[in-house]
């Protein structure tokens, strides 16, 4: 179960759920979560990273991107994803939300050099599947944010002021 990742009392997790391992998008986004990685770690802050697909296609983004296979997860089934209530459907990947892709082409031209369609999810319909990203401290929810299209990920900045800023 996904809440047995970090520790239940106090313990602090950001979980990220990407739409499934094949997305250029999500590519995009592990890259920014491994560069802050270290910043997570130093503020004993847990990085989990949720994928649809299998846990090959997993390895395949960990190996190519590369990303931290400790921190990273498959869902085949999308069991997190609907218990976490996340957005599906063909709606969700044309639309205004999905926009903010145009304005990423920089990061990522960084990530397509690295980049193979091979790690997108056997079944086709997965790539429906919206993520989010989540903020935990044991077991409240501190930051809930779904991704309402392709790209549209919560800013990298709001998650570590919540997660790695001391308190005054």
């Amino acid at each position: 179960m996904i809440k047995d990742l970090w520790e239940q009392e106090e313990g602090v997790a950001v979980v990220a759920l990407l739409r499934h391992f094949g997305c250029i998008c999500c590519w995009e986004l592990a890259s920014k979560l491994k560069e802050s990685k270290s910043r997570f770690d130093s503020a004993g802050v847990k990085l989990i990273a949720v994928g649809v697909g299998t846990p090959g296609k997993a390895r395949i983004l960990a190996e190519r991107l590369p990303f931290p296979m400790d921190s990273l997860y498959a869902d085949p089934d999308r069991k997190a994803y609907d218990v976490l209530g996340l957005h599906y459907g063909f709606g969700r990947i044309f639309n205004r939300a999905s926009a903010s892709i145009f304005l990423k082409f920089g990061a990522l031209k960084k990530v397509w050099k690295n980049y193979t369609i091979k790690a997108i999810p056997d079944d086709k319909s997965s790539i429906l599947q919206q993520g989010g990203i989540f903020v935990f401290k044991g077991k409240q929810l501190l930051y809930a944010r779904k991704d309402k299209g392709i790209s549209d990920h919560a800013p990298l900045d709001e998650i570590l002021n919540i997660c790695c800023t001391p308190v005054a």
